[in-house]
């Protein structure tokens, strides 16, 4: 198996300068630089070339997985996750890695011109590192971006289900869009927190911006009236619309005495009856 020469190693460490300058243009060339500053983007590949000399230095081979490239894997996850943060996509953060290629093998085919076999060897040595520091990159990128994606849907879900003070006591939930699994835990959680948070005695779900009601809805919605039931609260749906209605006849579902009304006013009007209180038009 080839190995790389001591010579490849000073011929990176004479010409750490050209190199830079011409890979800092490659990504510049490549749109690798969107969204970045151009004093981040020379600090980061001046890191980069300094740890893969010295990760060479200290004979680490090209297998990046072994604890000497445990500080380069480090960096290279570091700069993943904050290009995701940025909004960059996978091909513009691999970029960084494979845009290196074309002025270190330039570099070596000049340092190797009279020896044509040992410039292939060492070719193929490069090459195999900065694949494999490359494909790190990606696969590190491909989990911040899922990280940053799932926390974002997560973020989406709370402010899709807010839960509104009606009055002292009474809490609103307007439900708007379909109702699955995940939304309804996020529901409960926060509807949950909110009775314990304020003492609430009457939580009313609003259905009106929900397109349809089936049987997996419906079954969401008793978890959650539950629930409710669990903390010494009641429950009111309201927005039972007459299409949603005929829908619950014809599938048989049982809403196990739950109060429903047909808007958020008669909801409220109910519950304010519920804890004795009167509301009048003044004269």
């Amino acid at each position: 198996m080839a190995a790389l020469q001591n010579s490849t190693l000073d011929a990176l460490k004479n010409k750490q300068t050209q190199l830079l300058s011409e890979w800092t243009k490659g990504l510049g060339d490549s749109g690798a630089t969107r969204n970045l500053k151009e004093h981040d983007i020379q600090l980061q590949t001046s890191e980069f070339l300094q740890l893969v000399i010295s990760g060479l230095e200290n004979d680490n081979g090209t297998n990046i997985h072994s604890q000497g490239w445990e500080v380069t894997r480090q960096f290279l996850e570091k700069l993943s996750h904050s290009r995701a943060l940025l909004g960059q996509d996978a091909n513009h953060t691999a970029s960084f890695i494979f845009s290196l290629k074309g002025p270190l093998f330039a570099l070596l085919q000049d340092h190797y011109k009279d020896q044509p076999a040992l410039l292939g060897e060492q070719l193929w040595e490069m090459s195999e590192l900065l694949d494999a520091f490359g494909l790190h990159t990606i696969r590190t990128f491909q989990k911040s971006r899922e990280a940053v994606i799932k926390r974002q849907q997560e973020e989406l879900l709370e402010l899709s289900t807010p839960v509104v003070k009606l009055w002292d006591g009474v809490l609103a939930l307007p439900m708007i869009g379909t109702l699955d699994s995940q939304r309804t835990q996020v529901v409960m959680e926060s509807l949950l927190q909110r009775i314990v948070d304020t003492g609430s005695e009457i939580a009313i779900i609003d259905i009106t911006g929900v397109p349809t009601v089936d049987t997996l809805v419906a079954q969401h919605l008793l978890k959650t009236v539950t629930a409710i039931r669990l903390m010494g609260a009641d429950c009111i749906i309201s927005g039972v619309r007459p299409q949603i209605a005929q829908t619950i006849v014809h599938l048989g579902l049982d809403l196990q005495g739950v109060v429903t009304k047909a808007n958020l006013a008669d909801a409220l009007k109910l519950a304010l009856t519920r804890l004795g209180i009167s509301v009048t038009k003044s004269v």
